[in-house]
């Protein structure tokens, strides 16, 4: 399993590591069943604390994307990859919706706010940094 940290990003290391894990089971490279390293083995892999990778399975556990078993170890839960791809939906209508009303409290137009996202967009083609979704 290949998780790289960016150590100065702006999102909590943890957050990274639910994220990854979330991209990896909805891609389906992760499917039900399928054991995670430790919460030591992934904080040696990530070179972060141990609390910061129990932190992000606990995340993940209470999503119901993983099931941790006593003495066993961490595994990917049985959940569809649609259901998956649907909670993420989710989760980024949410963030734009609270995006959205911060930019119109700050009084920005909608065509202001489009124009900042199409900006944006345009960034991420020209770094390379799109990540396959669909306009």
């Amino acid at each position: 399993m290949d998780i790289i940290i960016n150590p100065t990003s702006m999102t909590p290391i943890y957050e990274q590591i639910v994220d990854r894990i979330r991209a990896l089971v909805k891609q389906g490279e992760l499917k039900a069943g399928d054991p995670l390293p430790s919460v030591r083995g992934l904080a040696r892999q990530c070179a972060i604390s141990a609390l910061t990778a129990k932190k992000a399975y606990d995340v993940l556990e209470q999503e119901g994307l993983v099931v941790t078993v006593q003495g066993k170890g961490t595994f990917v839960a049985q959940v569809s990859p649609n259901i998956v791809a649907e909670e993420l939906n989710r989760q980024v209508e949410e963030e734009f919706a609270q995006t959205i009303a911060k930019a119109r409290r700050l009084q920005l137009s909608d065509a202001e706010i489009m124009e900042l996202v199409t900006m944006l967009l345009d960034e991420g083609e020209s770094d390379g940094n799109q990540q396959g979704g669909t306009r």
